[in-house]
């Protein structure tokens, strides 16, 4: 079997799909994106069909070495992104083509489902808290929310006490026992993220992300110190090297690699067994589309320390078309008392309506987020 083509589609709300196409007529789907740097990733996917193109999609593993390794300037997230999408639809190939769920290529799934958990949104505490009883009607046994608006190196009180009741209101709606994330979404500096982290903590959170911005990931020490809450970090790391350091350091409980960010499900089940050997959990990032999310299961049914998935049905970002909209089996992710089954269809294990991709496609998107500013005029983490 040989790789004939590799096609691109910008689709929306913010998402890349690729299909690359061999001479059997087996077809692999991958999902390569940066949020907001959609095109800059499909030029990259086309720079290293160069290679592929010709080649044999089993040699997965050598695949994935060339085109990190093949490069004189690697990493980052616009070339893992493309490398990522490009391993997810050579793992759907091969599983198609031998009629197995990747999982099962793996070494076989050691958990039947997993746990998901949904995310909320509103402006105000009322808002969000009746957000998050709706969720928890429909099943879901653990949220997350964004945990605050943006804040200056050293802000308010106000602001921290905002964020504080914003979070109580939530725990007086779902009651003790319903997991809650909050996400700081970088947005928090050193010294207001300790500060945060301490107040919260008597909400007995299933955990804070991104207290502060990883490259920012000395003051996981500090924040350690002030709270008992588990810290969760890792959507914009990229490699295996990326994670090496926060492992090592020993701050950080929950690791969050991105399938579609981290080079796919190769690196990704690699980042697991690291993770598992520091005790450290999985919990893969994925407020994406489908493709993202069959993968992120493949590396969930593998890996022991495995938890927790994201998942984006019905998350604010997706206005203009959902995860279930590019799927013809949308069984595949039915939701259960708080749990998705674990995909058992070959490859990927989800039918990609192609025909939908095409006509979505013809829109395509220009997403990019918000800029925020502060008070005084200078620029905020988003």
């Amino acid at each position: 079997m040989k790789i004939t083509k590799l096609t691109t589609y910008i689709v929306p709300p913010r998402w890349l799909f690729l299909k690359i196409e061999t001479d059997e007529g087996i077809v692999g789907w991958g999902e390569p994106v940066v949020e907001g740097r959609a095109l800059t990733v499909e030029a990259a996917v086309h720079e290293l069909a160069d290679y592929l193109v010709g080649k044999d999609p089993f040699l997965i593993e050598d695949h994935w070495n060339v085109m990190y390794r093949g490069g004189f300037y690697r990493g980052g997230a616009l070339h893992m992104s493309a490398l990522a999408g490009i391993d997810q639809a050579l793992w759907d190939i091969k599983g198609k083509a031998l009629g197995q769920p990747i999982h099962q290529l793996l070494g076989g799934q050691c958990r039947d489902r997993i746990k998901v958990y949904s995310w909320i949104g509103g402006d105000r505490p009322s808002d969000v808290a009746r957000n998050a009883k709706d969720v928890v009607a429909r099943g879901f046994k653990a949220i997350k929310l964004n945990g605050c608006e943006e804040l200056q190196i050293v802000d308010s009180n106000e602001k921290i006490d905002k964020a504080v009741s914003t979070i109580g209101t939530i725990r007086d709606a779902i009651g003790p026992h319903v997991g809650i994330g909050v996400d700081f979404h970088g947005r928090v500096h050193r010294p207001m993220a300790k500060v945060l982290a301490k107040e919260l903590e008597q909400f007995k959170l299933m955990f804070i992300e991104e207290p502060v911005l990883s490259e920012n990931r000395e003051a996981l020490k500090e924040i350690a110190n002030h709270s008992s809450t588990p810290i969760a970090l890792g959507e914009r790391l990229y490699s295996r090297w990326d994670f090496k350091s926060v492992l090592a350091d020993g701050y950080v409980d929950i690791i969050q690699p991105d399938l579609s960010h981290a080079g796919g499900i190769t690196e990704c089940r690699k980042i697991a067994a690291m993770a598992e050997a520091y005790d450290v959990a999985l919990a893969p990032h994925c407020p994406l589309g489908p493709i993202a999310l069959a993968a992120c299961l493949q590396v969930d049914a593998v890996s022991y320390n495995a938890f927790i998935q994201e998942q984006s049905l019905g998350i604010h970002y997706n206005a203009a078309n959902d995860i279930l909209d590019y799927i013809s089996n949308k069984e595949v992710f039915r939701y259960e008392d708080g749990f998705v089954s674990i995909p058992q269809g070959p490859g990927l294990g989800i039918d990609v309506d192609e025909a939908y991709v095409i006509e979505r496609a013809r829109e395509g998107h220009r997403w990019r987020n918000p800029i925020w500013r502060h008070e005084d005029g200078s620029v905020a983490e988003w």
